[in-house]
C-alpha cells in the first residue's frame, strides 16, 4: 500500500511540474521582460504593475525598494536587454521563483554600468496578477 501511495504522490508532483511549466512558467517570463522592458523604456506606472509596492532588491551597490527602483530608473541610460537560460520553479501555488541570466548594455549616471549578470526574482500571486516582491542580480566576472 505504500508504495502506491508514494506513486501517486510522485504522479501528483510531476503533473503539477508539467502543468506549472506548461503556463505560468511562459507568464512569468512575460512578466520579467515586462518589467525589465518598462524599467528600460523609464515607465515608472508600467512597472508598478509587475512589482509589488512592498517590493525589495538585493545588489552590489545596496539594498533597494520601490521608491529606490524608480528613482535609479531615471539614472539608467538602458540600450538593450536580453535575457537568456530562463528557468522557473514553484512548490507553492502563490509563489514562483525564476532564474536567468540577463546582458545589459547601458550606462548609470553616465558611466558604463553594462555587462552580464546572473539573475533572480520572486514572484507572488496577488489575487489575479502575478508581482515580483524579491530581485537580484550579481555581475558575472570576466572571463580571465
Amino acid at each position: 500500500m505504500k508504495k502506491y501511495i508514494t506513486y501517486l504522490v510522485a504522479a501528483l508532483f510531476a503533473m503539477t511540474v508539467v502543468g506549472f511549466a506548461g503556463t505560468d512558467k511562459d507568464a512569468i517570463e512575460a512578466k520579467e521582460k515586462a518589467a525589465w522592458q518598462a524599467f528600460k523604456d523609464k515607465k515608472a506606472d508600467d512597472f508598478k504593475k509587475v512589482v509589488d509596492k512592498d517590493f525589495r532588491g538585493v545588489y552590489a551597490e545596496g539594498i533597494s525598494d520601490m521608491a529606490k527602483e524608480i528613482s535609479d530608473m531615471t539614472k539608467w541610460d538602458m540600450k538593450s536587454f536580453a535575457i537568456s537560460n530562463f528557468s522557473a520553479f514553484s512548490d507553492e501555488k502563490d509563489v514562483i521563483v525564476t532564474t536567468y541570466t540577463v546582458k545589459v548594455e547601458g550606462t548609470y549616471d553616465g558611466k558604463d554600468a553594462g555587462g552580464t549578470f546572473n539573475a533572480g526574482t520572486v514572484w507572488k500571486k496577488e489575487g489575479n496578477d502575478w508581482l515580483a516582491i524579491f530581485h537580484t542580480n550579481t555581475k558575472q566576472e570576466a572571463a580571465q
